[in-house]
């Protein structure tokens, strides 16, 4: 597993990602950090939040227009979420029947350091009852 080393904008970008609920745009995250002061330009922001989510310090999931979205990670293993299309809720899913899947797949193809993202998105109940 890669490392990141323990740099102020690093600090800067999960502090401000541990004050937040939910998963925000890189774009978001930027503007909250810059706004409570810190100098720090957006490309780093992305590069950050892409090394911090190499080594699972950062969940990201996909939004339906193919957005990155960003947040703390509450699990420091392999997990999946399923988020709401709507107002972007979220929840970890723990799924053993997929993590067999992927390596019985793996290995049917003969691969090896299989790697995957699975995104799950539908409508929460929340936004059923509105």
């Amino acid at each position: 597993m890669a490392s990141t080393r323990n740099t102020q904008q690093r600090r800067d970008i999960l502090q401000a990602l541990s004050q937040l609920d939910g998963f925000v745009s890189a774009q978001e995250l930027h503007a909250r950090i810059t706004r409570d002061g810190a100098t720090l330009a957006l490309a780093t922001v992305y590069t950050q939040l892409k090394k911090l989510v190499s080594v699972n310090e950062v969940d990201v999931v996909m939004t339906d227009r193919g957005e990155a979205l960003y947040r703390r990670c509450e699990v420091n293993t392999h997990h999946h979420h399923l988020a709401c299309r709507r107002c972007g809720a979220t929840v970890e899913v723990d799924t053993p029947e997929i993590e067999k899947w992927a390596k019985s797949l793996a290995k049917r193809f003969n691969f090896t350091d299989v790697r995957h993202v699975l995104e799950l998105n539908g409508v929460c109940d929340s936004c059923q009852a509105k």
